[in-house]
């Protein structure tokens, strides 16, 4: 399999840190208010890389963090007169239900920039000591100048930098393009004790210590949108090979960004179009084979037109699905038939394995659809196996009545489990434990909270 590295500006052959396991970090959203559809792109294609590389056999742990305090959020509950963190953690829980609408499976981990504090303290601390950070009234920034590489992953020299970058001027820092590693406290924002007095972090040291923290010093995967290259996913590089010395992330994906009228879909500019009210128009599944249908690292024109293309195909598709469904049955299916399935089969494999070329792969889907229109008895069954097993990374075919709630009921029971366990029983909490594990499903309680895999 290749993927196209950011860093390295090619496709290099996607080889593991260890062996059958792949480590992904996902930036994912600041939470100050609902999510867009530009926020689901790279959710649905990070989830399908994730399914792919699970048909294919690895064992993954994708961790997609929660940004719940930044410059942000503090501003619009400024405006509105909400406490912060509730207000952070009110849009983080309405984001996690709008990506299971989309059918996105939730990360293994999610962690959130608040409950990491003492992580991303340790890591500033270990910058100070090496010479690359340095404290200045109660803030401490990150010195690029110290770290040579600096620019290597956006392909930008320092001086170019200078002279055209917008960055955060300020007498407290050496350079203008040094950046804040801690913030210290103004008056009523929340804040945190560290070496340096009260204050909480920088944007970017947040997603360096979380990652870090679950995968360690170095990443498979480091993934976003691709209007995080620049400073975000260069600031992590910088201020994360800086502490540990090693690489940060063997391989950097990015997704293009989703524009309207070919500017990019901003809460600022006023242009978005958020899930939960797409959703009210179109089934979930017709945002996934939008994104679909379009190579990841393009740029994406949103447009109603896109949309209804993208319904016409589900239809097609949901209809030779349920056709099929109505007319197999056991039986032989003919060599033609089984030799399709074979070829399609291996041309989706190829169009993935080649930079995740979804759109190449989407083509040979509908091809097949196409051909499985009219197919019955042994032929229909065969046919219909294929879909099902393809389903397993595009995850579009229509639920069957009860499919789905599998989560819902678990979370359910976590629930409980956890109202159990704050009552102090313990043993009951442990039974539960036990009960899930003997089904096939593992839990572990973490600080993030307690998150469980199929085992």
């Amino acid at each position: 399999m290749k993927l196209y590295d950011t860093l390295t500006g090619e496709k290099r052959e996607f080889i593991p840190l260890h062996e059958g396991r792949v480590g992904m970090y996902v930036c994912g959203p600041t939470t100050y208010d609902y999510a867009h559809i530009g926020h689901a792109r790279p959710a649905i294609i990070f989830d399908m890389l994730r399914r792919f590389f699970e048909y294919r056999g690895y064992d993954v742990i994708l961790i997609s963090n929660i940004t719940d305090i930044d410059d942000k959020i503090i501003k619009r509950a400024n405006e509105t007169g909400e406490d912060p963190i509730e207000m952070a953690h009110y849009y983080a829980r309405e984001y996690l239900k709008d990506m299971d609408t989309l059918r996105v499976r939730r990360p293994n981990i999610i962690p959130k920039a608040t409950r990491h504090i003492e992580e991303i303290i340790n890591l500033i601390k270990i910058l100070e000591e090496k010479g690359y950070a340095y404290e200045s009234k109660g803030d401490v920034y990150f010195s690029v100048e110290k770290f040579k590489d600096y620019g290597k992953l956006s392909h930008r020299k320092l001086k170019d930098m200078l002279a055209g970058a917008r960055v955060e001027i300020s007498e407290k820092k050496r350079n203008p393009l040094d950046f804040a590693l801690w913030k210290a406290a103004k008056s009523g924002e929340p804040s945190w004790p560290s070496p340096w007095g009260p204050g909480r972090p920088g944007w970017h040291i947040e997603c360096s210590a979380m990652s870090m923290n679950y995968l360690g010093p170095t990443l498979d995967i480091h993934g976003g949108g691709a209007d995080l290259i620049f400073p975000h996913h260069e600031n992590e590089i910088a201020q994360s090979e800086a502490a540990t010395d090693r690489p940060f992330a063997r391989y950097w994906m990015h997704v293009g960004l989703v524009k309207f009228e070919e500017e990019k879909m901003s809460k600022s500019i006023g242009n978005v179009f958020l899930i939960r009210d797409m959703v009210k128009k179109y089934p979930p599944e017709v945002l996934r084979i939008m994104y679909i249908n379009s190579h990841y690292r393009k740029p994406y024109d949103f447009s109603e037109e896109n949309l209804e293309e993208s319904r016409i195909l589900l239809e097609k598709i949901w209809s030779t699905y349920n056709s099929l469904k109505n007319c197999a049955s056991e039986g032989k299916a003919r060599e033609e038939v089984l030799r399709k399935i074979e070829i399609t089969r291996g041309r989706i494999i190829e169009a993935l394995e080649d930079d995740f070329n979804t759109r190449e792969a989407m083509k040979h889907y509908l091809e097949f659809v196409n051909f499985a229109r009219e197919l019955e008895n042994g032929d229909a069954l065969s046919a219909l196996k294929f879909l099902q097993e393809i389903d397993e990374i595009f995850d579009i075919l229509p639920r069957e009545e009860g499919e789905g709630i599998e989560d819902d009921l678990i979370a359910i029971i976590l629930e409980i489990r956890n109202t159990l366990r704050k009552e102090k029983n313990y043993a009951l909490a442990d039974k539960i434990r036990d009960k899930l594990k003997k089904l096939g499903i593992k839990i572990e309680d973490t600080k993030e909270g307690t998150k469980w895999i199929k085992i």
